[in-house]
């Protein structure tokens, strides 16, 4: 039922949904661009249209109250940024001892424009050998989901280049907040 809701509610928001999802039973959704508040619940609508459990991660501060409930039973994770918590570590061993796994994150970690993506999708991917799909929100086109797979190779300067191609055309709602797809200088 909620997979038909989700779709109708994109429908009539005009948005079309792109469903190009890996084969596999578990993999990396990472979403770009995030320059706005309204690609949390549109990243949301698309993932209930595609009908499978997801988990999903947010800043810390957002699982507070009433919301830390609700927010854990919608599939999502708490991560205190501030912190070095072992994160990727334990969401590749999360990874290893499920059958099934998708895991959404927005590698620009912020909805402010930042000057490189963060990398911890990339490394939980290449660590847990499972496919990166490529999830976007375009409000030029009012297209929303998943358009591509990246199988991470383990040279992150090539498979970045593969990224930058992908989402070059993407726009976000606030292209202004929009950043770059490019690593940190090493």
């Amino acid at each position: 039922m909620l997979k038909l809701v989700s779709r109708q509610i994109l429908k009539l928001l005009g948005w079309t949904l792109i469903e190009d999802l890996p084969r596999d039973n578990k993999f990396v959704v990472i979403g770009y661009p995030h320059t706005s508040n309204w690609d949390f619940p549109l990243g949301l609508l698309a993932m209930w249209s595609i009908d499978r459990n997801f988990n999903w991660v947010a800043k810390h501060t957002l699982f507070k109250g009433p919301m830390k409930y609700i927010f854990r039973a919608m599939g999502g994770i708490p991560v205190n940024r501030s912190l070095h918590t072992g994160f990727i570590k334990n969401m590749v061993d999360t990874f290893n001892s499920r059958d099934q796994m998708i895991f959404c994150i927005m590698p620009e970690g912020t909805r402010s424009k930042t000057e490189f993506w963060k990398t911890g999708f990339y490394h939980i991917a290449h660590e847990a050998q499972v496919p990166v799909a490529l999830g976007y929100l375009d409000y030029k086109k009012k297209q929303v989901g998943v358009g591509g797979v990246l199988y991470p190779s383990g040279d992150i300067d090539a498979d970045f280049e593969k990224l930058r191609e992908f989402y070059k055309n993407k726009v976000g709602k606030k292209p202004e907040n929009q950043g770059e797809v490019k690593l940190k200088s090493r």
